[in-house]
């Protein structure tokens, strides 16, 4: 049961870009996970001094929307099989554009944090959605790096965010000062986010709908033509054998439940403890406390607000060029030797961060690095974004696209997005209360999580390159 190969048809290159710009379209959704999410980096500074928080409020404004991407991603697996795909990015494209309008014109921090769980709830949305579609959609040999256009996607609307951030501050003079109609910058920073929540949800309309999600809907001609489309395969005993493959692993099988993920001495399919293992981790290393927290960080340790953004968009683009590397090699090494490579580099990096800021003197807004950990502790910082860029950051959302049999897809992705999220949640929260702990400690915690994340991959993750989806067993 394998995928008919396009490249044995003579219109194979037209399907191949056909197939890209559809998974590119999708992975949109991925845009406004890293825009959304990020885009409070440049604000946190601001909203403390316009709100008057303390330092486990201001944690918790800057992760409230990690618990609405949470609530998100746990129904939206319901969600994409009882409305489609396709319907339900839309449907996160009407929250994201939402949340986003009114976090920007919130007169209060409560306004401030429903609106932010919002937007928080379409992310998770869009989370766990696109990741399953593209994986639905893309024939078996290019599946890996169309999966890791999820994660492109992601570390680019984090870079958008992080680079508006910092022209909208610096064009205002600060990011508590005034800009255009009577708003504040950071106000600007989070309305900003309406701009491509529109453009997603407009691209929602012209992607089809996913060939396994209409033959589960008895809709096989459908399906058959959606196949022929993106596989660019006209050999037509070929289709419907690919047609019959989805057939036959979704035959007999009822509505999807969250029954249907129960089993195993944990309460749930191993597969399914897998998923959430490696979602959890892919957040307990600390790679968000970078991106929502630099700023503040570098400013913290002596660098002036301008270059502390201008450090945190450099970091970014490290983050997008690495990630382009993952996309050439996902395929052709496949996932767990990633994984196995970026849990070592992260540990070894975190590792060396503790260590730099155990060289800091001075305590909170005293807070400095002597020479010469600053540039060192930047350095690891920055290779600490490429391994995790070229590993953990692209190669989860393949895996979690791919990984589950397709009668629980969708439901079982949900569930490992749902832990992402929370997981991210604790992390995000708890890093401000850490750091004025200890700094060291922090990095230190996140290191030991980065060694327990390699033995977990060597241990339990088994590699699904060029497998094909209707192959996947739990």
């Amino acid at each position: 049961m394998t995928t008919p190969d396009a490249t044995l048809d003579p219109q194979s290159g037209r399907a191949s870009m056909r197939v890209i710009l559809i998974a590119s379209a999708a992975a949109l959704g991925g845009f406004l996970f890293g825009f959304d999410t990020a885009v409070i980096n440049g604000a946190v500074d601001a909203l403390r001094q316009s709100f008057g928080l303390s330092a486990t409020l201001t944690g918790f404004a800057v992760s409230c929307a990690l618990l609405g991407s949470a609530l998100g991603a746990w129904y939206a697996g319901r969600l994409a099989d009882r409305l489609g795909r396709v319907r339900t990015m839309q449907v996160a494209a009407l929250l994201l554009a939402a949340g986003a309008l009114g976090a920007g014109l919130a007169g209060s921090v409560v306004s401030l944090i429903i609106w932010r769980v919002i937007a928080g709830i379409g992310v998770g949305i869009a989370s766990v959605v696109a990741p399953a579609y593209i994986a639905e959609i893309s024939p078996a040999a290019i599946r890996g790096r169309l999966g890791s256009l999820q994660q492109l996607a992601i570390v680019l609307g984090i870079f958008v965010a992080l680079l508006s951030d910092a022209w909208l501050a610096g064009a205002a003079g600060g990011a508590s000062r005034t800009i255009w109609l009577g708003l504040d910058a950071w106000r600007w920073m989070f309305v900003a986010g309406v701009i491509p929540a529109v453009v997603y949800g407009g691209l929602a309309l012209a992607v089809p709908e996913s060939p396994r999600h209409l033959v589960a809907k008895g809709r096989s001609n459908d399906a058959l033509g959606v196949l022929r489309k993106v596989l660019g395969v006209h050999d037509e005993s070929a289709l419907r054998q690919k047609l019959s493959d989805i057939e036959n692993s979704l035959r007999g099988e009822h509505q999807p439940a969250w029954r249907d993920l129960r089993g195993g001495a944990g309460g749930l399919l191993p597969i399914v403890w897998v998923g959430i293992v490696l979602s959890i981790f892919q957040q307990f290393v600390g790679i968000n406390v970078i991106f929502y927290y630099s700023s503040t960080l570098w400013h913290s340790v002596g660098f002036s607000e301008s270059n502390a953004f201008a450090i945190t968009v450099a970091t970014s683009v490290v983050n997008v060029l690495v990630t382009l590397v993952a996309i050439a090699l996902v395929d052709k090494i496949g996932r767990r030797p990633l994984l196995l490579i970026g849990s070592a580099g992260m540990a070894v990096t975190l590792a060396m961060m503790a260590w730099c800021f155990a060289e800091a003197t001075g305590s909170g807004a005293a807070l400095s690095l002597p020479a010469p950990w600053g540039p060192i502790a930047l350095i690891a910082a920055n290779l600490y974004v490429v391994f995790f860029g070229v590993s953990w950051g692209p190669v989860v959302w393949v895996l979690l696209g791919e990984m589950f049999p397709n009668r629980i897809r969708a439901m079982a992705l949900a569930v490992a997005a749902a832990a992402q999220w929370l997981a991210n949640f604790a992390i995000t929260s708890s890093f401000p209360v850490m750091a004025q702990f200890s700094l060291p400690f922090s990095y230190g915690v996140y290191a030991l999580f980065a060694v327990l994340s390699l033995v977990f991959v060597w241990r339990f993750v088994r590699e699904t390159r060029g497998v094909e989806l209707e192959n996947m067993a739990s």
